[in-house]
């Protein structure tokens, strides 16, 4: 059974809890930060560009369909090493799924 909580203002958990003791913890951003919403959408561009779905592409890319839809939506915040590895699955360069730097803002 999932329980949810609220680390802070801008981010809510949820965790689940077995038997054995472990527990598994997913952080979901409530609010977008507006430079994850551009990079999701250019992400969400290139793979639609290549003719991948969602769930297609995911798989392809050895990440959780689910991470990428948050991915997509702007609400996960993306590490180095998945944007990378989405690059490569897309066969791009990095670059080209960051927005111009005058487009992306400090808050």
């Amino acid at each position: 059974m999932a329980n949810q909580i609220y680390h802070s203002s801008k981010q809510k958990a949820t965790y689940w809890a077995w038997p054995e003791g472990a527990i598994l913890l997913t952080i979901f951003m409530e609010k977008k930060h507006p430079n994850l919403v551009k990079i999701g959408k250019k992400i969400r561009d290139a793979r639609k560009a290549k003719g991948y779905s969602q769930e297609a592409f995911a798989a392809e890319a050895q990440l959780g369909r689910t991470y990428m839809g948050r991915v997509e939506r702007g609400e996960q915040n993306i590490s180095i090493q998945n944007l990378i590895q989405i690059a490569l699955t897309l066969k791009v360069e990095v670059g080209e799924l960051i927005p111009p730097l005058k487009n992306l803002s400090h808050s």
